[in-house]
């Protein structure tokens, strides 16, 4: 299987091939997730350091489990345990790491550009778990993959986008990737919280009224308010919020029969969400998404790493 790609960091990177032969990959991996005994012999000897320098739970753990799933011996770094607390410069740290001959870091900074920059230095495969307000790319994966496993194809479908856009790196990665996937992208928002620029974002329309767009929408994309950021922050309150942005049962009558309702984690259960959406049977495909990280995250060591075809079939 060709697979032209050293590092996962900027979505934009990759075409609707590469994408979809992640998804099929990581399709693929669902039976070795689904079996008794859950590991495969795939990157046995490949060793892989998460970097997580910011806080993780969903992506942190969906990466380790993918790890060893895959049978890589992974070292966890990070955060507190770091020399840079010492004063150790980033590409010091990174330099050090690579001493010890590993082949992947995955890395996750609240700075922009972080994980670039240690692809320049360190001569390991990158993938990149969330880097300050920028890109998330393994997040726009495993939305597209949870879509496209209900919805049989993404040619087409109408994407909304709701929520705090211009602090998101969902967004950063999500949009291009329904983008190069064919789908039709709305992002709806107060006026407060979009970038400066939203036509940068790419999507296909702007709007700040909710109930207008709902009606056309095949899938809700509901994003995470970032309450840390709420005090003082460009709206008057999280009831407020609710009342005009939060996906309620009653506005489920404008949604489209078949319409998905998708979200990132965590939930602000009460703002961006109720329990009743969040939770809806038929509809919420959230821990579909929760899921679908395991094996997308799979899918990108296997492809990235060139692992052993007879892994997958062990």
């Amino acid at each position: 299987m060709a697979f032209n790609h050293k590092h996962l960091i900027d979505i934009t990177e990759y075409s609707a091939d590469d994408i979809m032969t992640i998804l099929e990959t990581a399709k693929t991996f669902k039976q070795v997730n689904e079996r008794r005994i859950k590991q495969v012999p795939t990157l046995k000897g490949v060793t892989v350091v998460n970097m997580f320098n910011e806080p993780s739970t969903r992506t942190r753990s969906s990466f380790e489990i993918a790890e060893k799933r895959l049978s890589a011996d992974s070292l966890n770094f990070g955060g507190s345990s770091t020399a840079t607390v010492k004063g150790e410069s980033l590409v010091d740290t990174v330099e050090t790491l690579c001493a010890y001959k590993i082949d992947m870091i995955i890395v996750r900074d609240k700075h922009a550009g972080v994980p670039r920059k240690i692809a320049d230095v360190s001569g390991a495969h990158v993938i990149d778990a969330g880097d300050g307000k920028h890109q998330h790319p393994t997040q726009a994966l495993l939305d597209l993959y949870s879509i496209w496993e209900v919805k049989g194809d993404l040619n087409g479908l109408k994407v909304g986008v709701v929520g705090d856009i211009g602090h998101s790196r969902v967004c950063g990665s999500l949009i291009p990737a329904l983008k190069i996937m064919g789908c039709e992208v709305t992002v709806i928002a107060p006026p407060t919280l979009l970038p400066a620029r939203p036509d940068i974002l790419g999507a296909d329309h702007v709007t700040s009224n909710l109930n207008e767009a709902l009606p056309e929408l095949d899938v809700v994309y509901m994003l995470r308010i970032q309450r840390e950021r709420f005090e003082g922050a460009p709206y008057p309150n999280l009831r407020e919020y609710n009342l005009l942005y939060g996906l309620t049962k009653d506005r489920e009558h404008l949604m489209k029969p078949d319409a998905l309702i998708c979200h990132p984690g965590p939930i602000n259960r009460g703002v961006e969400l109720d329990s009743l959406m969040a939770d809806h049977p038929r509809r919420s495909i959230i821990l579909d998404q929760v899921y679908a990280g395991v094996l997308v995250r799979m899918a990108a060591l296997y492809l990235l790493l060139g692992g052993s075809n007879d892994g997958i079939d062990a």
